[in-house]
């Protein structure tokens, strides 16, 4: 088995997960990208060189100084249009009191049942926000048991406040029924993928996933872990988490140095068919059928699933949504869970837990 990667920053020698978290400051909280200046951030931040030239590959592939350029030019080239009418013309950008209310709703001191339920209900009429309200709150099923609000200053996600600034940056305000036909994103997004991660874990899902784990006291196995930043938030709520991955993706950063390196196929049949432990998927990858494999392979109970709401095919089940996967070839599980998650300008995502039915 090949050797875990190291936690570390390609081209920094001061980065360290618990360093970066420990100077993570109220004020960085507030106002994560001041001036809007993202390669200087990310260059402090991650303790790189004023003159980094590293290559972000992704969905593009880009150099921190050209999604500079790119942020500078705002919304000219149609770089912002997230939004359009029936006819397929551009609408004007959601106001910031919009952006504000929908980022909002994932701040972890926000009863997030509430938070839903006002954004959607205190929309104008035939707004963004009216539409991305009833979005949300259509899919959205919670969780059975309450989230327990944090106590001050004792949940920390420096991802989430990166996307914050995103959001208000790209004039994006949240995913509606229309997202599912945009193809494209933006510069941004390979700089936050190499460094967090594809998508952003929210205080209510570490929440959900830290209930479930109790519960049943079990562990969870995080499959196709990249480059750890899930494990290690669900590390920090307390958690017993094994990150396996191949390692055949570049991540710039990486946040843990004990994952598992090896096929997650192999990995997961010698463990019992992961019988004792939550099966953890997020972002799960499209091609060679790998995912459909893993879900057939798991003989545990729990199956929770980060990724897309539609069927745009960015994860796990090319045309056809997570419900509809499931509800045709898994149904010996039923859904208990489905809650947004901070979806990226141009994306749609979720956490879907579904639970094995009783079959006694």
């Amino acid at each position: 088995m090949p050797p875990a990667p190291k936690a570390v920053t390609t081209g920094s020698s001061t980065f360290t997960p618990d360093s970066f978290f420990e100077a993570w400051s109220d004020e960085k909280q507030k106002d994560p990208v001041p001036n809007h200046d993202l390669r200087s951030t990310i260059i402090q931040a991650f303790g790189l060189k004023p003159s980094d030239n590293y290559v972000y590959h992704a969905i593009a592939s880009v150099t921190l100084q050209q999604v500079q350029n790119a942020i500078l030019q705002g919304g000219s080239k149609g770089l912002h249009t997230w939004y359009r009418d029936e006819k397929g013309e551009p609408l004007e950008p959601p106001p910031e009191t919009d952006i504000v209310a929908y980022t909002s709703i994932f701040n972890s001191a926000t009863a997030s049942n509430k938070a839903f339920s006002n954004f959607a209900s205190n929309a104008k009429k035939q707004s963004l926000r009216a539409g991305v309200g009833s979005h949300l709150t259509s899919l959205r099923l919670p969780a059975p048991t309450s989230i327990p609000i944090p106590r001050s200053k004792s949940h920390v996600n420096p991802y989430l406040d990166f996307w914050r600034w995103s959001c208000h940056n790209l004039e994006w305000c949240g995913p509606d029924e229309s997202t599912a036909t945009l193809k494209n994103s933006h510069h941004v997004l390979p700089i936050f993928m190499h460094h967090f991660g594809c998508l952003c874990p929210s205080y209510e899902s570490i929440e959900i996933m830290k209930a479930l784990s109790r519960a049943r006291k079990c562990g969870i196995i995080d499959m196709g872990s990249g480059n750890g930043y899930w494990t290690y938030m669900l590390r920090r709520a307390g958690l017993s988490v094994a990150a396996v991955d191949n390692m055949q993706s570049l991540w710039r950063t990486m946040w843990v140095d004990d994952t598992i390196v090896e096929d997650g196929l192999k990995y997961i049949k010698r463990k019992n068919s992961g019988k004792d432990d939550i099966l953890l998927l997020v972002y799960p990858i499209v091609s060679l059928d790998f995912t459909k494999q893993i879900l057939a392979e798991y003989a545990g109970d729990i199956i929770c699933i980060a990724g897309t709401q539609n069927s745009n095919g960015y994860t796990a089940f090319k045309d056809v949504t997570v419900n509809e996967y499931f509800e045709k070839e898994m149904k010996d599980f039923h859904k208990i869970v489905q809650v947004p998650l901070p979806s990226f300008a141009g994306k749609d995502e979720a956490l879907y837990v579904f639970e094995r039915k009783d079959v006694s």
